[in-house]
């Protein structure tokens, strides 16, 4: 797992390996959302590791190792723009809303969007190109998806 984090950068990467640098980019832009009150609580590590689970189809341990890796590889100073670019230089602009819908996720882990999670989202989002209203319409999916209310944050 470590390798994907190491080769995230590398610039041969190709079929496989692509598709690995969009897991650890993602993982990483997960973590970034989760740390933004400073710390990273049991229910955003599980929800990063549930929404990682379904979207890449990883094992557990595969997951985990996932969220180690990119826990390890954001500690200091934050990274995102990084990471952002990683996944629009390989990810086309229309195939970019999973990561918001994750993204989403991991912000609404704990039942609650604070000032500081919103803000990350929707940097994120511009940086990916991604419209507000499909950042609207994916963040009401995923109120929908864990049975939160609509009026919840924000």
């Amino acid at each position: 797992m470590l390798n994907r984090i190491r080769a995230l950068f590398n610039e041969t990467d190709t079929g496989d390996a692509d598709h690995e640098t969009l897991q650890a980019a993602a993982a990483a832009l997960l973590v970034e959302a989760a740390r933004t009150d400073d710390t990273i609580s049991a229910p955003e590590r599980n929800r990063i590791i549930d929404v990682t689970r379904r979207h890449f189809k990883l094992t557990q341990e595969e997951a985990q190792e996932l969220l180690s890796a990119a826990v390890f590889d954001t500690e200091g100073a934050s990274p995102y723009h990084r990471y952002v670019t990683v996944i629009n230089d390989r990810c086309p602009p229309d195939k970019r809303l999973w990561i918001i819908e994750m993204l989403w996720e991991v912000a609404y882990a704990d039942g609650t969007l604070n000032d500081l999670e919103a803000n990350l989202l929707r940097r994120i989002g511009g940086l990916l190109h991604v419209s507000e209203v499909e950042r609207g319409e994916a963040r009401k999916r995923v109120l929908e998806r864990l049975g939160l209310p609509e009026d919840t944050g924000l």
